[in-house]
């Protein structure tokens, strides 16, 4: 939306030659409004380096704050140092890892607190964090958004059973603050195979990175449950990864237009999903190394289909639906059901979009079929979906004439996408 409430359309870069560029990004989200959650509840004070600062961790940093953490410094270092928790008010915006991480956070504070946000979250699924949350003892008013905390200053925990097959964030959510609960957690998955389970693993490696116990399963792909023991959570000196999910259209780019991305501080072990997209992007034809830190994609001449089942890395969908509709061969997107509850119904939305411009994409009961035809120009919906935003902008490169509804929206994980994509453009240019 522009300032005065009238829907804006940025017209997306259109380029006749390949993009030649080096992206530096800045860190990952999920990564640091875990390590927020985390030096909140430490026994002593820390400090973040390479935090991203976005909307969804600006809307983390207020919300702690409104809590009663102390957290300074501004740009990508953060200073937190942890207080005694209190009621207060908690804007969510869209953001599920506010949602769905603080209330745990919020049952251990002393007095009420309040949660609300966007009118799209009010629609978002937070019953079974909820529910969990009363099963360990909390007292809360309301199944979603806005709902009430009534803390008591502590909270029982001790075992309870859950179905995650939503969101890995509502056992994540879970996990990052039991080990100050009273008698710890044990919580087991029931229901269908868990989205997202790289999401898991890196809550439980920062976890053991702060001395918490944690037991999780062996098998992530059998993964049922996790057990955190009571007990302090050490202040832990964070350093980011950069996010490897932002970094993903950069590098669509590279494959679309046959050219080169790199991508510098490439972790050379990482937990973050957005990793795969190097294999994704191999399987369609283009190269893709890591040298020196350095992440370099090359563009094939053209690129091929991909039958893939995307589940663990669902927020690569709307990238790799891009990447298919610009091919030269169908391809099948799998294991996605889950998408149809994110920010948006992500399969709906690509469906729709893809098609709005020519396309022949058709919805399957858990994925996208999608069958590469001549797009043509049009108007590009976000429906308030970073990555929807992110998607249209590859497309864009490709088609011309794509207008984009809202890419402001692209702030919720990478405030100046806008900047970085024109810049890797300029920077194509002068080649």
């Amino acid at each position: 939306m522009g300032q005065d409430g009238l829907v804006t359309f940025w017209p997306a870069p259109h380029v006749d030659v390949p993009v030649h560029a080096t992206v530096t990004l800045p860190g990952s989200k999920s990564i640091t409004n875990r390590a927020l959650i985390l030096a909140a509840l430490a026994d002593g004070p820390s400090t973040i380096t390479g935090a991203l600062r976005s909307r969804d961790t600006d809307l983390m940093i207020a919300a702690l704050r409104a809590l009663g953490t102390s957290i300074s410094g501004d740009a990508d270092t953060l200073h937190v140092t942890p207080a005694k928790l209190g009621g207060g008010t908690v804007d969510c915006g869209l953001a599920g890892t506010v949602m769905r991480f603080l209330p745990p956070v919020a049952a251990l504070a002393t007095g009420d607190v309040a949660f609300d946000g966007d009118a799209q979250a009010r629609v978002r699924p937070l019953r079974t964090i909820l529910d969990a949350l009363r099963g360990l003892g909390a007292d809360i008013d309301g199944d979603a958004l806005p709902f009430t905390v009534h803390g008591r200053g502590a909270l029982r925990g001790g075992p309870v059973t859950i179905d995650a097959s939503g969101s890995s964030q509502f056992v994540s959510g879970l996990l990052l603050s039991a080990a100050r609960f009273d008698q710890g957690l044990t919580v087991h998955h029931d229901g269908k195979a868990l989205p997202s389970m790289p999401h898991i693993e890196m809550t439980v490696e920062m976890l053991r990175r702060a001395d918490v116990r944690v037991q999780a399963p062996e098998d992530s792909r059998k993964a049922q449950t996790w057990v955190v023991e009571p007990g302090p959570i050490r202040a832990v000196d964070w350093d980011v990864e950069p996010d490897l999910s932002n970094a993903t259209p950069f590098l669509a780019a590279a494959a679309v237009t046959g050219g080169e991305v790199k991508i510098p501080h490439w972790p050379r072990l990482t937990t973050q999903p957005g990793d795969v997209i190097r294999e994704i992007l191999v399987r369609m034809g283009a190269e893709a190394r890591v040298f020196d830190g350095i992440l370099t994609v090359r563009g094939p001449e053209r690129l091929a289909g991909i039958d893939i089942d995307l589940h663990d890395v669902g927020e690569l969908t709307p990238t790799v639906a891009a990447l298919a509709a610009l091919a030269d061969s169908p391809s099948l997107l799998r294991g996605i059901a889950h998408l149809r509850g994110h920010e948006t119904d992500r399969l709906a939305a690509l469906s729709t979009e893809i098609n709005r411009l020519g396309g022949k994409v058709s919805e399957t009961e858990d994925g996208l079929e999608i069958v590469p035809t001549p797009l043509h120009g049009g108007a590009w919906h976000s429906y308030a979906d970073h990555r929807m935003a992110t998607a249209g902008a590859i497309l864009g490169l490709r088609v011309p004439g794509v207008e984009i509804e809202d890419i402001g929206t692209t702030a919720k994980t990478l405030p100046n996408f806008v900047s970085l994509w024109e810049h890797m453009l300029n920077d194509g240019a002068a080649h």
